[in-house]
């Protein structure tokens, strides 16, 4: 099980802590470099978004959401991975 970090980030011009998995801070960053964006901008993307769950529950949505994407057939074919029995 991942350790769980704590960073600061800012949402919105506003200073929050977050504590999150380590596995899911470097999979935010990943995305970051993927789409052009700091992590405070993603961040307040985010938080923009987000319903009644608390930030760090939604960050964990966003993640899955995004890479549940990039799983898709035509995620992989926008990847350029071709589709999955291309890869088989």
């Amino acid at each position: 099980m991942s350790r769980q970090v704590v960073r600061n980030i800012t949402l919105n011009g506003h200073r929050t802590s977050l504590r999150l998995e380590a596995d899911v801070w470097e999979a935010l960053e990943e995305i970051c470099v993927r789409e052009g964006y700091t992590l405070n901008q993603l961040g307040s993307m985010i938080n923009k978004q987000r319903q009644e769950s608390s930030m760090a529950a939604a960050v964990r949505v966003f993640v899955l959401m995004y890479f549940r994407s990039a799983a898709t057939e035509l995620g992989h074919e926008n990847a350029g991975h071709g589709t999955l029995e291309d890869i088989v």
